[in-house]
């Protein structure tokens, strides 16, 4: 029996919420004015539903029909599961729909792979040319390249779209051949690796581009994961690192055992983590090393590095460079810059960072002020830990996707 379209949607819109790789643009774009379309350089802002969905894009796929087997997807093809398909047309169409009554500013368009890689690229092309070239759409598109695609179409899409991207899903070789045995690394980087030359080629530069790693479907530890994701971005091959903590979706004996929930502290903390890599100078193997190649979950990344390091603190804090005063922990760049301004009239003191709104909840256990040093506690490593988790202070908890009062606070 045919599929209506709200029935459709509901399948394809509800399959695609795994996929946490869903940003706003931040691209710049020249449009004319008057296009459809046509927006402020801001960008997009996003709203957020409970479970994580980005609903000020049309976050939907063209198809979960998948001939694909892997095992922690649930449009695999061997799951016994509602399916549906758009056409090009049909989905260039309810995009324009949406855009006009105002309920999305963009498209986020994934897709299982149907027949095979080509043709279902052949499809996503044929939806943006309908969207850029008949509708004169000029919008927000994230388009997911499908590996192992031809390269002619991915230069087609990349021209079309104002972000892509290719999940990796497991940090390792090893992984992937064992839950999803379709995909490599070397399968999923090649797209994006084609983009990036094929923009630097043309002198500009590369296309935004991202990826999703899915956090605890197997036993990769946290360095292992934050040494690929650097590795990324030192090659400019991506934008982000999407972490997406692992959701039971089916029964497989190569996956973990069901867990309650969902490993979010966990994730939180690669976020953090990823943070410091990418905005505080840290290299990867600083943040995690062999002798501890996992984060402290009761701790953020950049407190867990310098209770590890105690020999760079403390720190006198008229003295220390912007380099070093941003890792101090709970010291984030705004408040750097604060201390860095104020510096320049007076030597400053513990009230003066109090009166500069700078919390020193972490911070004080780490830094000097005019060579006065906090005294109640004493600078050893595990008694600096044990002030930091004292049971007064708020405990750390398992929080969902959008409950962030229990991890707030600058890095």
């Amino acid at each position: 029996m045919r599929k209506d379209i709200y029935e459709k949607m509901e399948i394809l819109s509800n399959s695609a919420k795994y996929d946490v790789s869903c940003s706003s643009s931040g691209e710049k774009e020249n449009h004319k004015i008057g296009e459809l379309g046509a927006s402020h350089s801001s960008g997009i802002c996003h709203t957020y539903t409970a479970d994580g969905r980005c609903v000020s894009l049309l976050k939907v796929l063209l198809t979960n029909y998948c001939i694909y087997d892997c095992a922690y997807c649930i449009n695999k093809v061997s799951n016994d599961i509602p399916r549906a398909a758009f056409a090009p047309r049909e989905l260039a169409d309810i995009t324009i729909n949406f855009y006009k009554r105002n309920y999305i500013e963009g498209l986020f368009l994934s897709s299982g792979i149907i027949d095979n890689e080509d043709h279902t690229m052949t499809l996503i092309l044929r939806t943006l040319k309908i969207l850029r070239y008949e509708y004169k759409f000029n919008g927000y598109i994230h388009v997911k390249l499908i590996p192992g695609g031809s390269m002619e179409l991915v230069e087609q899409i990349v021209k079309l779209a104002n972000r892509v991207s290719s999940n990796i899903e497991l940090p390792s070789d090893k992984s992937l051949k064992l839950l999803a045995p379709n995909k490599t690394k070397e399968k999923v980087l090649e797209p994006l690796k084609y983009a990036r030359d094929l923009s630097l080629k043309k002198g500009k530069q590369p296309i935004g581009m991202s990826t999703q790693l899915i956090i605890g479907a197997t036993p990769e530890s946290d360095r292992d994961i934050l040494k690929l994701s650097s590795a990324l971005y030192d090659k400019a091959l991506l934008k982000r690192v999407y972490y997406s903590a692992y959701i039971p979706v089916n029964d497989d004996k190569n996956l973990p055992t069901i867990v309650t929930k969902p490993p979010l502290v966990r994730e939180h903390r690669l976020y953090q983590a990823d943070w410091l890599l990418r905005f505080y100078d840290f290299s990867w193997d600083e943040i995690v090393t062999d002798e501890f190649p996992n984060l402290d979950e009761n701790l953020d990344p950049k407190t867990f590095w310098a209770l590890n390091n105690l020999k760079y603190f403390p720190m006198e804090i008229n003295k220390a460079s912007r380099e070093e005063l941003l890792r101090i922990p709970g010291i984030g760049a705004r408040a750097v810059q604060k201390i860095l301004n104020a510096r320049r009239f007076k030597r400053l003191g513990f009230d003066d960072l109090k009166k500069l709104k700078i919390s020193l909840k972490r911070a004080i256990y780490f830094i000097t002020c005019n060579k006065e040093f906090q005294r109640q506690i004493p600078f050893y490593r595990d008694s600096i830990k044990t002030a930091l988790l004292k049971p007064e202070r708020k405990k750390l908890v398992q929080p969902s996707l959008f409950d962030f009062s229990a991890v707030s606070g600058e890095l």
